[in-house]
Parts: C-alpha cells; sequence; structure tokens
C-alpha cells in the first residue's frame, strides 16, 4: 500500500525518529514516497503523511485536494492540535489499523473584485479560517451579512470566518470560543474591534457569510490558513463550507479535551489539582 509524505522541511524527513518510523513502515510492507503539489500523488495513496507542525497539516491538506486521501498529522512541530501525533504512536496506529477517520470541513471563499499579486493557482478552501485585515493604517469598515441578513459594520483590524477545527488557531487569539471539531459552526470574530459591544458569533455551517470591506486604502490584506493575498479595498467575499471535506486520521487514543489541558492548559489551576 503506498502512502505519501509531504514536509516543508528537508531536515525533519532526515532526522533520526522520522527515519526510524519510515523503516518500519515499509518494513510492514508500505510503500512511501515524497510529494511536493499535488500533481504528485500516486494512483493507489492510502493515506498522506503530514510531517512537522500544524502549518505543515495546513499545507499538507491543499496538496490532497478532492483526492478524498485521508491525512495523518506527524508532529515535529512546537504545538501540533492537526499533527497532533508523536512518530512512533503514528508508525503503531498505521501497521496495526488502529485509527478512524474523521471529516473536517473546509471553507470556500469566492471573491468578486481583484485578487492582487496571484495567478489561476488561487486555492479558495481552507480547513482553519479566512480572515481580512486592514492594508494601510486606517481602521477597516467590514459589513457582514449572513444569508442575506445584515450584521451592524465591524470597525476593526479585520475580521475572520473560521470552521471548528479552527476555533483553536487564529480565532483562539481573538477571544473566539473553542468549539469540539465535530460540532457544525461557523464563527465570526473581530479582529481588534474598535467597538466596546461586538462578540464573536457562532452560526450554523449552512450559512453563507458575504464581506465587504470600507477602507481608505487602496487594497486589503486576505489571510487564508497560512497562505496570504491581497484584494481591492472594493473587492467582496462569499464564505460557506465547501461540498467536500478533508478526511483527518484520528488514533483511537486521541482526545480533543486532553489535548486542551496538555497543550493550552485549560483549567490549569491549583485548585484543581494539576489538571
Amino acid at each position: 500500500m503506498k502512502i505519501a509524505i509531504y514536509s516543508r522541511h528537508d531536515s525533519i524527513l532526515a532526522g533520526e525518529r522520522f527515519r526510524e518510523m519510515s523503516g518500519r513502515l515499509t518494513a510492514a510492507g508500505f510503500d512511501l514516497y515524497r510529494i511536493r503539489s499535488s500533481d504528485d500523488i500516486a494512483d493507489g495513496t492510502v493515506m498522506a503523511l503530514s510531517v512537522g507542525g500544524d502549518g505543515t497539516f495546513l499545507s499538507a491538506s491543499k496538496r490532497v485536494g478532492f483526492s478524498g486521501i485521508p491525512v495523518l498529522g506527524v508532529n515535529t512541530g512546537r504545538l501540533g492540535f492537526l499533527s497532533e501525533y508523536n512518530p512512533e504512536e503514528a508508525a503503531e496506529a498505521i501497521i496495526g489499523g488502529t485509527y478512524t477517520l474523521e471529516d473536517r470541513a473546509l471553507l470556500e471563499t469566492r471573491v468578486i473584485g481583484d485578487v492582487i499579486g496571484t495567478d489561476s493557482s488561487f486555492w479558495p478552501y481552507t480547513l482553519n479560517e479566512i480572515s481580512v485585515l486592514r492594508g494601510g493604517a486606517s481602521i477597516l469598515g467590514i459589513d457582514v451579512c449572513l444569508d442575506g441578513n445584515p450584521l451592524p459594520t465591524y470597525w476593526a483590524d479585520g475580521l475572520l470566518v473560521s470552521t471548528s477545527s479552527g476555533s483553536t488557531a487564529y480565532s483562539l487569539s481573538v477571544g473566539g470560543p473553542i468549539c469540539v471539531p465535530d460540532a457544525k459552526v461557523l464563527i465570526i470574530a473581530p479582529i481588534a474591534p474598535h467597538n466596546l459591544n461586538v462578540r464573536p458569533l457562532v452560526v450554523p455551517d449552512i450559512t453563507v457569510v458575504s464581506i465587504s470591506m470600507r477602507s481608505r486604502d487602496k487594497t486589503v490584506a486576505m489571510s487564508m490558513d497560512n497562505r496570504n493575498v491581497r484584494l481591492s479595498a472594493d473587492a467582496s467575499l462569499e464564505v460557506k463550507v465547501a461540498q467536500f471535506s478533508l478526511k483527518r486520521v484520528r488514533l483511537e487514543k486521541s482526545s480533543f479535551i486532553k489535548a486542551l489541558t496538555t497543550k493550552l492548559f485549560w483549567g490549569e489551576d491549583i485548585r484543581n489539582g494539576g489538571i
């Protein structure tokens, strides 16, 4: 069986722990090969290994694209919510077949207007979030409609729309709620708002989110997971859940709540007895 390997750093694949893992998988009959783009994926591939951190996992999800090949995140990074498994436990699970597959929703963003400095390879899908940010020193006015119903204008540095998978990423940093990964919701959160009475908003994931901007600058920035582009200030966006999902490999012993307590120290309190 073929397993694709994706990593952004050659040094990681040359490391002792990865070489030991690949040796175990090869000895068990798996055919490992490296990919750099979606064009490299061979027929008969049963899984893709993302070797690195969460940023590498996001890049790997783009390479897998529409193929439906599940992705397993092997953690050699710093935090690891998407890439949470070490090489030893990943190899053991693959060889023993002790894993399950979970569907992670993707966002699809349609831009109405000019995307500056990109080409036809523009990828409109994101796993964690899409955000718009001011392009200069001036505050950004952001108008949002939910299924055509307008919200009050946000005055802020920017605004993001996040999946439940992205609730522990950028959304968390701007004060958004934590959502379990299988919650079928979207999070709409302002970034550094200049309003005292606005809060992050959680909506069903069937919602179509329309966004337009008011800016004194000619361009605004748009971040899509770990990719960045610029838009003309008069551009607008339509954000919704994509018609396909990413299949993520989940090991049987993993727990989202355990990850919160061990990686983000959720509930850390002397009264809790060292949770």
